[in-house]
């Protein structure tokens, strides 16, 4: 889509979300939830979209040509989510990221939210969790105190994290599995729905089962689903 000086001028105070899929929707309504007042801009790859949710949608190759400086990147994938977080810095460093947080979830005051965090509707959050950037913290999952969760990575619905547990950079931890008190997951490793984990999980695996196990190797950049 072409945008006129004016237009593009008109744009400024807009909040711009990157992503089209149905993470780009949840986090739509947590804007919309808190009472967000600001035009909504959406942006993607699909050239084919003029709009989405009724808001204007701007191919992300033409990210550039706009005057909007803040924003979230709506994409669950960990790794494609990184990628377009660097694509939006570099083309843009005085981008601002914002935090969308449902205002039905419990965080407690002494929790740190990087940049770009969506915490979810019935999320809890305990005393002193360390929440890195670009972190997705899903819908009714438990992240329990002194918990780390390193940037990008992510919980999904119902995923239960005791306390002092740490999550390494762009890993998941899938629909229902819990993690115990004190374990440790390392960076780019999938925690499979259901999963029990009892011990630590090296870095680069996918994991599953209860107890959890490491079953197979995967690479960096790997889709996670």
């Amino acid at each position: 889509m072409y945008f006129t000086e004016k237009v593009m001028s008109n744009l400024k105070d807009s909040i711009i979300i990157f992503g089209t899929g149905g993470h780009a929707k949840v986090v739509f309504d947590i804007l919309m939830a808190t009472g967000c007042k600001e035009r909504i801009i959406f942006c993607s790859k699909d050239e084919s979209k003029q709009e989405f949710l009724g808001c204007i949608h701007v191919f992300q190759d033409n990210f550039s040509s706009l005057n909007v400086d803040t924003g979230i990147v709506a994409i669950g994938d960990n790794w494609i989510r990184s990628q377009v977080v660097n694509f939006v810095r570099t083309t843009n460093p005085k981008f601002k990221f914002i935090k969308a947080i449902h205002p039905r979830s419990c965080i407690s005051n002494s929790v740190a939210l990087g940049d770009g965090v969506v915490v979810m509707a019935g999320a809890v959050i305990n005393p002193d969790v360390r929440v890195g950037m670009h972190v997705i913290v899903n819908t009714a999952s438990s992240v329990d105190h002194d918990c780390i969760l390193e940037d990008f990575s992510s919980l999904a619905p119902g995923a239960t994290l005791g306390g002092n547990v740490a999550i390494g950079e762009y890993s998941a931890i899938s629909l229902g599995a819990k993690v115990i008190h004190g374990r440790t997951i390392g960076r780019h490793t999938v925690i499979g729905a259901g999963a029990t984990v009892l011990h630590d999980i090296e870095s680069e695996v996918v994991a599953y089962g209860s107890p959890c196990r490491s079953v197979k190797r995967r690479i960096k950049g790997e889709k996670y689903l």
